[in-house]
């Protein structure tokens, strides 16, 4: 652990971007290669990508937007307002000897994102959008918020119309050109291990209904043919179902989408969701190209940045994985490669994703605080496990299904408090 003159020698040579600075030239996470090793199982599964990126997709100006970060002052502010709010709780649960009420969202930041989304005539402010949404979206907008974020939707009102009208028939275009072709033999390995994947994921209650089935296939089978350096990589399924759900969300009555019968939604809104859900995913997917590529190298370096944060930020924790043999490989590899999707229920990955797209680089940068903070977060319960399988059963079925939004706010506050002190530092990942 540095000492106290360390720290402060750093902060005085520290000149953190934060969210509401223009990145001028942000200095890149050092890349040197991990040392050979043979190939893991992890690879393996792999091995049968191809290796010709389809980069020339979606060159949008739009895509400018997602460049654009947050006002540091707004954002720590928001970061301390989440702390503050859950002392608050404790302090009220220990008075009341009961159950502590979550925080209440801040009215004021939800009645000015609703107006800037939904009454803004001429342009959405991509900055101001970015401050608002970073704290989380308000259900009744999100769809289109996520739209905007993501660089989908332009921000000028009376282009949207026009806009998604184009790509949805650009992506029926593409089922009419390959979807048929699904079956052939060269692309039946592909569609058969999406047909097996779609079962497994959550919510089964939604995934399994039929329509959503089909939609799922195509969407994924579609993506995979368009990105041959890849292909489909399991684990790019579940980065569907966060998208497809936003969507859906806004036609129809239930609150649980698990319970909704996507059959009474009709045909032609179905279609609108599809296709919305395509494009914003592949909007993800192209910033973090290289977590699927052959021998997935964005998460291998992902992975090996992760073990080395957590060595500067709490060596107790990786001292003691390392000890009883832990490898960060055996458990972080999924928080990588489905975003901590299988780690935590779907509501709190939505309200991850709300602060994912209003960072710059938010699924691939700021995920890597977001994972130190998360392993970080059960180091109480870690340091007590003695035991090799103990240990890893634990890290890999954390107690998360009865979290909530004001979890998932504690945590985004302690990313970015990481992010904040440790991103431009110049020996971050080096002790």
């Amino acid at each position: 652990m540095a000492s106290d003159g360390a720290r402060k020698q750093f902060w005085k040579r520290s000149n953190s971007k934060v969210p509401g600075s223009l990145l001028k030239a942000a200095p890149k996470v050092p890349t040197t290669p991990v040392k050979a090793k043979r190939v893991s199982t992890f690879q393996e599964f792999e091995s049968n990508t191809s290796d010709a990126w389809d980069a020339g997709e979606d060159d949008d100006e739009l895509l400018a937007m997602a460049t654009q970060s947050l006002n540091s002052a707004v954002v720590m502010e928001t970061a301390h307002r989440v702390l503050r709010n859950h002392s608050q709780r404790q302090e009220r649960h220990q008075r009341q000897d009961g159950p502590a009420a979550e925080p209440p969202p801040s009215p004021s930041g939800d009645l000015r994102l609703v107006k800037s989304v939904s009454e803004s005539h001429t342009a959405c402010p991509a900055e101001e959008l970015r401050k608002l949404s970073w704290s989380g979206i308000p259900k009744p907008v999100r769809p289109i918020t996520w739209k905007l974020l993501s660089g989908y939707l332009p921000a000028n009102v009376d282009r949207r119309p026009a806009t998604l009208q184009r790509k949805q028939k650009e992506y029926f275009a593409f089922i009419e050109h390959y979807y048929d072709f699904r079956n052939d033999e060269v692309h039946q390995d592909t569609y058969r291990q999406i047909h097996i994947d779609i079962p497994r994921m959550t919510p089964e209650a939604l995934i399994l209904q039929p329509k959503v089935t089909e939609i799922f296939e195509r969407i994924l089978f579609i993506w995979a043919i368009r990105h041959p350096a890849s292909g489909y990589v399991q684990g790019i399924n579940d980065l569907v179902t966060p998208f497809f759900v936003v969507f859906i969300c806004e036609h129809i009555e239930e609150d649980d989408v698990g319970t909704a019968d996507v059959s009474r939604v009709p045909a032609e809104v179905l279609r609108n969701v599809e296709a919305d859900t395509y494009w914003c995913m592949s909007r993800l997917l192209d910033g973090i190209q290289d977590n699927y590529t052959f021998a997935q190298p964005g998460i291998q370096m992902k992975v090996k940045m992760l073990e080395e944060l957590v060595s500067r930020i709490d060596e107790q924790v990786h001292r003691h994985l390392d000890q009883h043999e832990v490898k960060y490989l055996q458990f972080a590899f999924r928080w990588m490669n489905n975003l901590l999707m299988r780690e935590v229920p779907l509501r709190c990955t939505i309200r991850l994703w709300d602060t994912y797209q209003s960072e710059p680089e938010g699924f691939s940068h700021f995920h890597l605080y977001v994972c130190a903070a998360f392993l970080v977060r059960w180091r109480k319960e870690i340091l007590e496990e003695r035991d090799f399988q103990e240990l890893l059963l634990f890290l890999q079925n954390l107690p998360t299904a009865h979290w909530g939004d004001g979890d998932v706010s504690l945590l985004l506050a302690e990313a970015y408090r990481l992010k904040f002190a440790f991103a431009d530092a110049p020996n971050h990942y080096k002790k």
